[in-house]
């Protein structure tokens, strides 16, 4: 066995000597380390003010009791674009109504009953639940009766054209709520929604009478998902609907014993466009106020809830995080500009007429925030941009990793519907990155109500947007433009 060495017993002066090396070390590494872009403690009262403040919670309630539903044209759109100007001119910002032309489309009325299925006893029919897809054509008034076609996704749609003709199809494509469940709830909405952003399309270029799609959402309650739907050029619209999960399972097990006949009333109407309005409220930069860093949610709702979650938790925590800036007396060096946005649901036209009005300069849009996927607490931020980039917030993940919002991560494409025209001119994106695992539980159904908002969840996306918002204004230099197709 080898001898062990003696043990070592270093002198006071070697210990002495490592020491000052040590120290000579640790102070290079502090002078090498590069000084935060923003000052951390500032960050910290941003966040500690917005936590402390219920302004957001109070717009957020008046916006989803006291107006409902605000769908682009209809009197509670311009309603709320009016009582958010009022608010944030009254917190002492400064505020300007843009005008924007938004489509203007109106439900009527909907309903559908199965009138024959195998083993049906005589005189009974089967009431579904469901709601007209923004974009539908009507039916006559009366109604149409047809046989169903049952299929389960575009593929098979197209696979059995021959067959599609005259009918009214039902394209039926589950939710996956595993997906959601781990974090991918906007993965699952893409699939499942697929039949509802196209499908009614092809229907009408194969011949259907009519189209409807399963509900895009999970937590099946019998409650429909209403959504836009669009035709291709040259495809004439036909009437389109959603059906809530049980009645589109419902068809599923009775067509696999024969034939089912459905009788379907649907009747919207398509008027001329209207006049809706984007809100903005500045609080001006103090070195380049020109400079504009944007923090958003879009004021437009469906018409079946009261549009609280989607997006009035977005326009609210918006208007919350400048409020807390003014409140606290900031001034950052660029301009931070609430928008609240016309016409997300059905058409975009808000994000795009704000597009049209800066696109002649747009060297002064410096970033671009849009919150538009509420409800959950905030995990963190994602944006549109490099790596490297990324790396100049840290501070501002630092100051929210103590309310659990400290996940900073980039993320190629589009961070919001509204900001997407900026975001292809080279305009850094970002969006809060949100517990999503329920969002599509309530999205675009009437059960998207005040209650399913909580007040604390909503303080903290403030408290997100308001240090993200400042952190980016305040930089000494704006963030590097992002290349086409980032």
């Amino acid at each position: 066995m080898r001898q062990p060495a003696p043990p070592f017993c270093p002198s006071l002066k070697f210990i002495a000597a490592s020491l000052l090396v040590l120290a000579s070390q640790l102070g290079q590494a502090q002078t090498a380390a590069p000084a935060p872009e923003v000052d951390l403690a500032t960050l910290a009262r941003i966040r500690d003010a917005a936590l402390q403040s219920d302004f957001a919670w109070q717009r957020l309630a008046n916006l989803a009791d006291k107006i409902g539903p605000r769908l682009a044209g209809s009197p509670g759109a311009e309603a709320a674009a009016a009582q958010v100007g009022a608010a944030m001119a009254a917190a002492g910002l400064a505020v300007t109504q843009q005008p924007v032309k938004v489509p203007h489309w109106e439900r009527g009325e909907e309903r559908a009953e199965l009138v024959d299925y195998a083993g049906r006893p005589a005189g009974i029919t089967q009431r579904l639940v469901l709601t007209t897809l923004g974009g539908s054509a009507a039916t006559p008034a009366a109604g149409l009766t047809a046989p169903v076609l049952l299929v389960h996704g575009i593929d098979e749609l197209a696979a059995r054209a021959a067959e599609v003709p005259g009918k009214i199809v039902l394209i039926s494509v589950p939710f996956d709520q595993h997906l959601a469940d781990n974090g991918l709830a906007g993965a699952a909405y893409g699939q499942a929604g697929e039949p509802r952003f196209r499908g009614p399309s092809v229907a009408a270029k194969l011949g259907a009478a009519a189209v409807l799609v399963r509900s895009v959402g999970a937590a099946n309650y019998r409650l429909p998902h209403t959504g836009a739907t669009g035709f291709a050029p040259g495809v004439q619209p036909l009437p389109a609907a959603a059906l809530s999960a049980e009645d589109a399972m419902l068809i599923e097990r009775l067509a696999a014993e024969g034939p089912v006949t459905m009788k379907l009333v649907l009747t919207p109407r398509t008027l001329p466009d209207a006049d809706g309005h984007n809100v903005l409220a500045d609080l001006p930069g103090r070195e380049h106020p020109d400079e504009v860093v944007i923090v958003s949610g879009h004021l437009d709702s469906w018409d079946l809830g009261t549009g609280a979650m989607d997006d009035g938790m977005g326009v609210a925590a918006a208007m919350g995080a400048v409020q807390v800036l003014k409140s606290l007396g900031l001034s950052p060096r660029r301009t931070v500009r609430m928008v609240a946005w016309a016409n997300e649901e059905n058409g975009a036209r808000g994000g795009k007429a704000y597009f049209e009005s800066v696109k002649g300069k747009l060297p002064t849009q410096v970033a671009a925030i849009e919150s538009d996927f509420g409800l959950g607490d905030p995990l963190g931020f994602f944006g549109a941009i490099s790596e490297a980039e990324l790396k100049r917030l840290a501070p501002v993940a630092q100051v929210l990793r103590s309310i659990g919002a400290g996940v900073m991560t980039t993320r190629a494409g589009e961070a919001g519907t509204d900001i997407e025209p900026l975001q292809q001119a080279g305009v850094p994106g970002f969006a809060p990155l949100v517990d999503t695992r329920h969002y599509f539980d309530y999205h675009h159904t009437a059960a998207d109500t005040l209650d399913k908002v909580d007040p604390q969840a909503l303080r903290k996306q403030v408290a997100l947007l308001a240090v993200l918002s400042y952190a980016l204004a305040e930089m000494k230099t704006p963030l590097a433009r992002v290349p086409a197709g980032h």
